[in-house]
């Protein structure tokens, strides 16, 4: 230290104890305190405080005593010159001592985003070490911006180099950045050089100089942050920024303005996307220029868990842990992170090739205690775990092996194995377990090298799996991996009788007995049950006897029996014997007595069905308890339980009790003659539910003023529930309700009457007083302990007039005669159908034709209109009061004149028409009818001789109708009108060629009759008129 610098702090300390000397006395004598003066205060401010404390008017009679006027000056006088000597060499000694940085440089690292700074201090005094603190100011921009203010302190000597990083969050590319700093003694030997320094100049820092008119650049490039932190993405550009739009991993972002040419987004809280990096770019719009860039997430490394080391032999000391999520990124960013084992008591260090474990020699030598820190480190941070441990302490022992099976029987077994040698000072404890029939065997051996155990008590025929395990017996880490063997232990003949039940049901004089039985389990089959051997005995006739081999798994057999006395044997059969038998009695009465027992209700319960009996006389040896539970075919798997003597109650559960399923319970005691006989009949339900459906009612009796309801048909055994009664709901416009009815309201808003009938046997009700000619609904409804039934449709009814009787009693009688009058027409329709509207005749079955055949008319025969297919037909048929056109040369007929024949001419068509030929011409007598006013049914009488056939050949049609025409109009003025009728005379043409001369004498009759000359109608006075000879012969056709 200097001279300088001593006579300074000897200055002040003498100053300092000067004043609180001065202090001390100047309060003990006048009792007036003495102001503080700072050391940095001038003797000037001193001398005036002192001044100041001796005027009497500042004070209350501040006066100093006489004796102490001296002192007092003496004590100014040495102040003022210790003041002075200390400023002056204060000002010199700060004049000296200037630590201002000099020769400060600013470089950058575009990888880390960082500005370096480097700079020295050149005025230490005298090459001494002195501790400083530096402060450092960053701005962006411009100077005046500043964006970052810090303090680094080190220790510096003359004339060194100091070097400083800054990492910036926004990339260096992006801004220009200016630098500064001043500095202060940091050391308490020398507070006065505590004092900073003059800022050193600004250092400007450009990394991107010049822009081009359409660039675009986005910065940082290919940046590694860690998930979670954050990350600031800047672009500079020569182009307007309204045009420049930005994307992270597709997706819109927008930034903040840095300047003209800038723009940063700062993203905060990253995500790992994936390893591969996240793409962030920028474009012009409406233009090709793009630019972008990939920066990195890493995963945060996660601390090793489970870290622990254990050896199988006492040669290798195997570490294992849980690595956590890999932290590696694809294009050699970041590698996955590598993992160091160090052992701090032997000092060795070795790089793991694995991710989660790592192998250790181990030496010779003698040592047992290890203490192994694992550290895994990335790019961004380490992480570190540790464990002692002493090596004995970590044995975790190899399988067992050469498991062996000895003296397999059908209960023992000799098992042995043997272990891995881990020296003859270190014991383990096997532990062995045996799994077969549903159990689980374990016991525990120690050994050292060989192991052996006897299992006894095992199940005949069952296949068993042995494994065994090892630890270290004195200080147990873990057990070593199973080692497992499998063997089967051979069959024995069953060691009990099969548990057997029955039915027996009395049909025509015969007994049908259904014997049920269940398989025996493992532990009593000892072995594969393979088939069962029932055995029926006739207590009458003991010498016979029925043998059934049931295979299995049947559980039953159907026997008929007549109605004796049987006992039945029951066995089960392995591959070795036979079991003991079940004995089941079937007396020669069947013992259920069912219309004897009286049918009791019961409820079950979550866990099932409490029932209880009355106990039994002496004679009981146990009671079965047996009951149904239906399955969805319908078919009734019958259960039991079998019980001692001296019970009187059971708890009956089985999974598969269902909601809403009625079950039956009977109570059978078992005589000592093993008979079994039934005691009391239970019903109920597990848990009841609400009805499925409602009754149907039919209406009956219904009167003007009250009508019957009934429900004969519904059923209560198969409802879901006990059915308790029925409500019967009735609903009245008047909306008043009968004695007896309750008001209800359903669905919310409907007001109806209620009635409950409390007798479920009760399936009629009657509704009264009841007003005629009103309309009523109603809906009766069945309800068990769960609910009523589903609400169904109302059906309305009507009550008919109070006189409606009265109607009824008139219209049935009505109703009744017309009935009897239609029966009776209907018995005698024969006789009034022959009276009102007989029959026409048939002109086949008519006595007439018979009459008029002759010798001289053979051939005179009946004509069927079916046997004719005419070529033209023209009828015609004018009453009076019209005209008609007969042919083509008829005059027309005036309304005065008489009324002419009907004409109907079946003439053929052809060239030879004209010509005469054959006919046979006929008269239907069966219509020559009289058609006089009175209706007669009588016939008119007509003369057989010459008829015109026997004429010869008909003339032509034109003269024989004028001939007709003439003789007819003059022989009606002179016949009389109930005497005219018609005859109807045909000529046929034959079909036989040639002979014009004469009819043949048996002529042929014509498959198809087409050449008809004519057919007309000629009364029967006419009938026997000779015709013209002369008239010519002539045909037309129609």
């Amino acid at each position: 230290m200097s001279f300088a610098h001593l006579n300074i702090i000897s200055g002040n300390i003498l100053l300092e104890e000067l004043q609180s000397h001065t202090q001390r006395r100047i309060h003990d004598d006048i009792h007036f305190p003495m102001p503080q003066v700072p050391a940095s205060q001038s003797s000037l401010q001193y001398v005036d405080l002192v001044r100041r404390s001796e005027d009497p008017r500042l004070g209350r009679k501040a006066r100093i005593p006489g004796p102490m006027a001296f002192f007092a000056v003496f004590q100014k006088t040495l102040l003022l010159a210790l003041l002075s000597w200390r400023t002056f060499w204060s000002e010199v000694l700060a004049e000296y001592v200037s630590l201002t940085p000099e020769s400060l440089k600013v470089s950058t690292n575009s990888t880390c985003q960082c500005l370096q700074l480097q700079w020295s201090v050149h005025q230490l005094p005298h090459h001494q070490e002195l501790k400083m603190l530096f402060q450092m100011e960053i701005s962006r921009i411009k100077p005046s911006n500043v964006i970052w203010v810090g303090n680094y302190s080190t220790t510096v000597k003359r004339d060194q180099v100091l070097h400083w990083s800054w990492e910036s969050e926004l990339p260096l590319e992006c801004a220009t950045h200016f630098v500064r700093i001043q500095s202060r003694a940091d050391d308490a030997k020398f507070p006065e050089l505590s004092i900073w320094s003059n800022w050193s100049s600004w250092e400007e820092v450009h990394v991107q100089r010049s822009l081009g008119p359409n660039t675009l650049l986005v910065f940082p490039k290919n940046k590694l942050v860690e998930e979670g932190s954050s990350i600031t993405i800047c672009y500079i550009s020569g182009i307007n920024h309204n045009n420049i739009t930005c994307y992270l991993h597709e997706k819109l972002i927008h930034g903040v303005q840095l300047d003209s040419n800038a723009s940063a987004f700062k993203l905060n809280n990253i995500p790992f996307i994936r390893k591969s990096g996240t793409n962030f770019f920028c474009e012009v719009n409406q233009t090709d220029i793009k630019s972008g860039t990939t920066f990195f997430v890493s995963k945060v490394l996660e601390e090793p868990k489970n870290f622990s080391c254990e050896t199988q032999d006492f040669k290798t000391l195997k570490c294992t842990w849980y690595p956590g999520v890999d932290t590696g990124l694809d294009w050699n960013m970041q590698p996955s992170q590598s993992y160091t084992l160090f052992e701090s008591f032997s000092g060795k260090k070795q790089n793991c090739k694995h991710k989660n474990s790592c192998n250790w020699k181990i030496t010779q030598d003698v040592q047992e205690t290890y203490n192994f820190t694992l550290t895994t480190a990335n790019y961004f941070r380490k992480r570190s775990v540790n464990i002692i441990f002493n090596l004995t302490h970590r044995v975790h022992p190899m399988a067992p092996h050469s498991v062996r099976f000895e003296s397999i029987g059908a209960t023992p077994v000799l098992m042995s194995w043997k272990v891995h040698a881990l020296g003859n000072y270190l014991t383990l404890q096997c532990q062995v377990e045996l799994q077969g029939d549903g159990k689980v065997i374990q016991h525990s051996v120690d050994m050292k090298v060989n192991g052996k155990l006897l299992f006894g008590e095992l199940v005949p025929g069952t296949e068993y799996m042995a494994r065994v395990r090892c630890a270290n017996a004195k200080h147990f880490w873990k057990w070593s991996e199973w080692t497992v063997e499998n063997f089967t232990t051979p069959e024995a003949a069953p060691s009990e009788a099969p548990d057997v039940w029955r039915t027996v049901k009395s049909e025509n004089r015969s007994h049908i007995v259904t014997l049920f039985w269940k398989p025996l389990s493992k532990l009593h089959a000892n072995g594969k049950i393979l088939f069962y051997n029932v055995v029926v005995e006739n207590l009458d006739e003991p010498s016979t006897s029925e043998l059934h081999a049931i295979p299995a798994p049947a559980r039953g057999i159907k026997l008929t029996l007549d109605q004796c006395s049987y006992r039945i044997h029951i066995t089960a059969n392995n591959s070795v014997g036979t079991s003991p038998a079940s004995v089941i009695m079937v007396p020669e009465d069947s013992g259920n007595r069912t219309e004897e027992v009286e049918e009791e209700r019961i409820i079950g319960k979550e866990d099932g069905f409490f029932i209880s009996w009355k106990p039994q006389s002496g004679d009981v040896i146990s009671y079965v308890v047996d009951w149904c539970e239906p399955h969805q075919d319908l078919f009734c798997d019958l259960q039991w339980k079998k019980l001692g003597p001296n019970t009187t109650f059971s708890l009956i559960s089985s999974d598969t009790f269902r909601p809403g399923v009625r079950y039956n319970f009977r109570i059978y005691g078992i005589s000592t003659k093993k008979t079994a006989y039934l005691l009391e009949y239970k019903t109920g339900y597990s848990q009841e539910l609400a009805p499925l459906d409602s009754p149907r009612v039919a209406i009956a009796n219904l009167t003007s003023r009250s009508f019957a309801m009934t429900w004969k048909d519904y059923s209560t055994e198969s409802q879901p529930g006990f059915i308790q009664g029925y409500r019967v709901y009735l609903k009245a416009r008047a909306r008043q309700c009968h004695p007896g009815f309750e008001n209800v309201v359903l669905s919310g808003v409907s007001i109806y009457c209620k009635y409950t009938i409390d007798d479920p046997k009760k399936k009629t009700f009657v509704v009264e007083n009841l007003q005629p000619e009103s309309s009523y609904e109603f809906f009766v409804t069945s309800y068990t302990g769960a609910g009523e039934g589903p609400n169904g449709t109302f059906t309305e009814v009507t009550t008919p007039d109070e006189h409606s009787h009265m109607m009824i009693l008139i219209i049935l009688p009505m109703i009744l005669g017309v009935l009897l009058i239609m029966l009776s027409c209907y018995w005698k329709s024969d006789w009034v159908k022959e009276k009102c509207y007989p029959d026409i005749p048939d002109p086949y079955k008519s006595s007439i034709l018979s009459l008029i055949k002759s010798k001289e008319n053979p051939h005179l025969t009946i004509m069927s209109v079916k046997d004719c297919i005419p070529d033209a037909i023209e009828v015609i048929n004018k009453p009076e009061g019209t005209k008609t056109q007969l042919l083509e040369t008829r005059k027309p007929v005036t309304e005065n004149e008489l009324t002419k024949p009907i004409y109907l001419y079946l003439l053929p068509e052809g060239k030879d028409s004209s010509d005469p030929g054959p006919c046979i011409c006929f008269e239907n007598f069966t219509y020559n009818q009289s058609a006089s006013d009175s209706g007669s049914c009588g016939h008119v009488s007509v003369p057989l001789e010459d008829p015109p056939c026997q004429l010869g050949l008909l003339p032509s049609p034109n003269n024989l109708l004028k001939t007709l025409e003439k003789n007819y109009m003059n022989s009606l003025g002179e016949m009389p009108a109930e005497e005219t009728s018609l005859s109807y005379v045909s000529q046929l043409a034959s079909p036989i060629p040639g002979d014009k001369d004469s009819l043949p004498t048996n002529p042929p009759v014509p498959a198809h009759c087409s050449e008809y000359k004519m057919q007309m109608a000629v009364p029967p006075c006419l009938a026997s008129l000779p015709l013209n000879e002369n008239s010519s012969q002539s045909s037309m056709t129609l």
